[in-house]
């Protein structure tokens, strides 16, 4: 995958949608949400990620990365900023997102049942940063860098 030859970030991910082929095993746990990454390549990187009822993220970016995930099982609400709140999209199995590289978002499994979703970044995450939002404004809680926060 070169910048010539673009690929579509949400295919990629369903590619990856078959927790069977993954190099590594599925699991929930209930102290956090699990993650593992599945793939990486020059330009890219693909995630997994399970999330149990009540886990979610917090207000996050990726870094100036853009991005796409899909949601392979339960349901997830992606938030994001509308003004001064923030606006829920509720997406269930086989639903997905692509967003660009200023996308600041929470994810959260509101549903009664384990959810699972599979996450590309182009190029892959170098950082991430957090924010609360007050009064409206976004306000930068921390900068989490690869390598030391995951």
């Amino acid at each position: 995958m070169t910048s010539a030859h673009p690929v579509d970030l949400l295919a990629l991910a369903a590619r990856h949608a078959d927790p069977v082929r993954w190099p590594v095993p599925l699991r929930f746990d209930r102290a956090q949400r699990w993650y593992a990454r599945l793939a990486a390549g020059p330009d890219h990187e693909v995630w997994a990620l399970s999330w149990l009822p009540g886990q979610g993220t917090d207000l996050h970016d990726h870094g100036g990365s853009p991005g796409a995930f899909l949601v392979i099982a339960g349901t997830l609400t992606e938030e994001t900023v509308s003004g001064d709140r923030l606006r829920p999209h509720r997406l269930a199995a086989g639903a997905g997102r692509r967003f660009g590289a200023r996308h600041v978002h929470v994810v959260t499994n509101r549903g009664d049942r384990p959810a699972v979703s599979v996450h590309v970044y182009r190029p892959a995450l170098r950082r991430m940063t957090r924010y609360r939002l007050r009064d409206g404004q976004l306000l930068i809680a921390d900068v989490a860098e690869a390598g030391v926060a995951w």
